[in-house]
């Protein structure tokens, strides 16, 4: 077997978006994110499958929260196709096609309410408020 081979075998190949949304909502969460929730937008948008949602406490800690997502998809081989807010850490966000990864300052997320605006989107999973 050629070593190329081998390592097609090794590899679990391309996530699922739902897959992306997990690895990246449990990268949130030992980040200490605040009320990440995924919301499942199949059958509201053509834009993306999921996005997930979360805070931060501060603009240090928003984007410490995008890098331990781009890091923990980066290690499975996936890498966005989109990164804005980076560097003002209010509001993150990474694009990855499939999942749509939304880290905002706490003022931010509550004036732009996006659980409101897309209301109609079914839950797919909500961590519980971590304290700080």
């Amino acid at each position: 077997m050629s070593e190329r081979a081998a390592r097609a075998e090794r590899s679990p190949g391309p996530l699922s978006a739902r897959a992306k949304a997990q690895r990246a909502e449990t990268a949130l969460t030992d980040k200490r994110a605040i009320e990440p929730i995924l919301l499942d937008m199949r059958k509201i948008t053509l834009i993306t499958d999921y996005f997930l949602i979360c805070h931060g406490t501060s603009r240090v800690h928003v984007r410490a929260l995008g890098d331990a997502v781009l890091e923990s998809l980066k290690d499975v081989g996936v890498r966005p196709t989109g990164v804005e807010g980076r560097d003002e850490g209010q509001w993150v966000l990474l694009d990855y096609g499939d999942l749509i990864v939304h880290i905002f300052g706490e003022e931010e997320r509550e004036f732009y309410s996006l659980e409101r605006l897309w209301s109609d989107a079914p839950r797919a999973s909500h961590v519980a408020r971590t304290q700080s």
